[in-house]
């Protein structure tokens, strides 16, 4: 049976050097975190995680070194405050072979108290961590530290095979609590996003298995479609969201010959609002699966219909996606968007939709998020021959099987009327595979 201790005495667990693994968001223990960053003596503690979703001062404390695999906001803030933090670029799939290889001294999650055979519900994230879990539990070298709380929703996995849960014999220390997760309710849509998400809607019929991301651009689709005439849709996303919760609720999610995983909806991490968690408390219309086999490019392929849906920062007229960096700058990560969009690429009935306002201004000067080309420095997050549509407030290019000037004809017609001529300009120098760059 595992030790119960306060926050702080696990936390004491740790050396002053040492190796700490955390999964992403939804899935990190808060209590334990706070406890940690409680603690002044590190000199030299490396902990590999993605997508803080804690208020912690550990990462802030000198002798802390923080290697994320997906940056939010609370990297963000603490890159630009000067604390040691790295990005470790990867996609979602890659994060438990790399956690493998890293094999941290110490891993941590947040789990349900055990239920009446003793497994404690993984809850809110399955994702690239599960196995890593399970390793530092049966290693007598290892520490295995697990934060129960009633208010995390007890959530399912799919049978024996991918059980959502560690049972108490697996833990080392158990570290009891009262924490509720973090709730990320979704901003209003506005005008731009309704009418992105009403081009985006018409490429979703009836029958698709979807695949959404966070923000007010999937959500707003997500509303159409709960509005909407159609139905039968079957759900395999990375992420659940409100969104999901919505077309759930709206009985227009079937899962009915979807693919291997037919009559569930399948996720690897869920993350929205508290209203979204209670309604996940229980609910077995939900599997909760490994990130390898959410995102695996052939699972995805095999669902009925596949249709990605995800955003962007910026495209260039060869298709090429700039989503992850500002200028260079690490803004989020690159997280299971290329894992989807190479999926639906397997399959000609499939589509992927990568979604984004025309515009954005800067220092009151409106610009373009379409561009002839990017500037030295950018960071290509999706490379143009995985591209299949653009969208934006002025309609959907698509741009699969077309040739260089195509695409840029197409994204110069869905571009803000005062960026159109450029770009069509840039189109025509790229004609015969010539490069569109003056």
């Amino acid at each position: 049976m595992p030790q119960e201790l306060s926050p702080e005495r696990a936390a004491a667990m740790l050396e002053p050097a040492d190796t700490l693994g955390i999964p992403l968001g939804p899935g990190q223990p808060p209590a334990f975190l706070r406890a940690l960053g409680e603690r002044t003596d590190w000199t030299d503690l490396r902990v590999y995680g993605a997508l803080l979703a804690v208020g912690t001062e550990l990462f802030s404390r000198p002798g802390v070194h923080y290697l994320s695999g997906f940056y939010g906001p609370l990297e963000r803030a603490l890159r630009d405050a000067g604390a040691d933090i790295e990005f470790t670029p990867a996609d979602f799939r890659r994060f438990g072979p790399l956690l493998e290889r890293q094999a941290p001294r110490v891993m941590t999650t947040v789990a349900t108290p055990p239920d009446a055979d003793g497994w404690c519900s993984l809850s809110l994230h399955a994702g690239g961590t599960v196995e890593e879990l399970r390793r530092a539990g049966a290693d007598p070298q290892r520490l295995l530290i697990v934060e129960t709380s009633d208010a995390f929703p007890r959530t399912f996995g799919l049978g024996e095979r991918y059980r959502h849960a560690l049972h108490v014999d697996e833990i080392d220390v158990v570290v009891a609590s009262t924490e509720a997760p973090l709730a990320l309710p979704t901003a209003p849509p506005t005008d731009v996003d309704t009418r992105i998400a009403e081009h985006a809607v018409t490429f979703i019929a009836s029958g698709a298995t979807l695949q959404t991301g966070i923000g007010s651009i999937p959500s707003q689709i997500a509303t159409l479609l709960a509005d909407g005439d159609g139905g039968d849709y079957g759900l395999h996303s990375e992420m659940f969201t409100d969104g999901c919760m919505q077309l759930h609720r709206a009985g227009k999610v079937t899962n009915t010959a979807k693919g291997h995983f037919d009559g569930v909806s399948v996720t690897t991490f869920a993350f929205g609002s508290a209203e979204l968690y209670t309604w996940l408390d229980g609910n077995t219309e939900v599997a909760f699966l490994p990130v390898e086999v959410v995102n695996s490019p052939e699972e995805i392929a095999a669902n009925r219909h596949m249709v990605s849906i995800n955003g962007a920062l910026a495209v260039d007229l060869q298709g090429q996606v700039v989503a992850d960096t500002l200028n260079g700058d690490q803004f989020s990560g690159i997280g299971g968007a290329e894992d989807f969009v190479a999926g639906t690429g397997l399959e000609l009935s499939d589509r992927s939709l990568v979604c984004l306002p025309s515009t954005y201004e800067k220092d009151g000067v409106l610009q373009s998020r379409i561009v002839p080309w990017f500037g030295p420095g950018a960071v290509i997050t999706t490379p143009r021959h995985h591209v299949d549509v653009i969208v934006t407030e002025y309609g959907a290019a698509e741009l699969e099987g077309r040739t260089v000037q195509e695409r840029g004809h197409a994204l110069a017609a869905i571009a803000h009327p005062d960026f159109r001529a450029e770009l069509a300009a840039a189109a025509e120098r790229a004609a015969k595979g010539r490069s569109p760059v003056l």
